[in-house]
């Protein structure tokens, strides 16, 4: 297809995916079930740190989070006692468990507590920077500045290292990208939709390389920038708008 047949075919989906009726089957319902901006980043962070795997499990295992937190995601993260805080203890999804959830919450309340909170973190680091790259660099720094188990550090990708980060990516996603379909939140309105970049999974990753939107075989940090770049010279202001079209062509096979 010729660039013009792509944009038309990526709109098309992205019209078709980008619908409330997308958000059950995906974790973004977990914050979707939240009306408070800090109660949808806490939910919404945890959602999109387990999502990988099976849409279902992924959904179950973060509902069945939230309820251990008493459906108060922010006040638990902030404020819950030790004991309270053993209720988590016994939770799995895949080889995210108990302690890495521990370890998560206590990272959550120092950000939270010394930085105003996630959203707060990411605006402020953009705002000196104006590049999302750094910022998500300067996070994962903060996020494992104080004594932490090793294990936990592989439930938080190091863009660093060269990694997709996609799991941040589509939290990012979420509270940034803002439109009237009502996926996504639009939280962080201190943060430009155009700075974003893709989610890259193996379904976004594949779709894109069949439509000829990235030549590089790895699904890395790479990878990422290349077919962000490409997108953004179709739209220039959303780019990541296409994460839906690309997603969407993926999973259900119509490529």
């Amino acid at each position: 297809m010729v660039i013009s047949e792509i944009t038309e075919y990526l709109q098309e989906l992205a019209d078709r995916f980008n619908t409330p009726a997308f958000i059950d089957d995906d974790p973004i319902s977990i914050p979707h079930g939240f009306q408070n901006r800090n109660d949808r980043e806490v939910a919404g962070f945890f959602a999109a740190t387990i999502a990988w795997g099976n849409r279902r499990l992924i959904v179950r295992n973060a509902k069945r989070l939230m309820h251990l937190m008493g459906n108060e995601p922010f006040r638990f993260t902030t404020e819950a006692s030790d004991n309270e805080l053993l209720q988590v203890a016994g939770f799995a999804h895949r080889t995210f468990n108990g302690t890495d959830c521990l370890c998560f919450l206590t990272a959550l309340r120092r950000i939270y507590r010394e930085h105003g909170g996630i959203g707060h973190f990411f605006e402020s680091e953009y705002a000196r920077h104006a590049d999302l790259r750094i910022a998500l660099s300067r996070f994962r720094r903060c996020f494992f500045a104080e004594a932490h188990p090793a294990r936990s550090e592989k439930h938080l990708s190091s863009i660093d290292k060269g990694a997709a980060c996609k799991r941040l990516n589509m939290f990012l996603r979420w509270m940034v990208r803002r439109d009237t379909r009502g996926v996504d939140f639009g939280l962080w309105r201190k943060i430009p939709p155009s700075a974003l970049f893709l989610p890259l999974d193996v379904h976004t990753a594949r779709t894109g390389r069949m439509l000829g939107l990235m030549k590089r075989k790895q699904n890395d940090w790479k990878a990422v920038e290349e077919i962000t770049d490409t997108l953004r010279g179709i739209d220039p202001d959303d780019p990541v708008r296409f994460d839906f079209a690309l997603f969407g062509a993926g999973i259900h096979g119509l490529l």
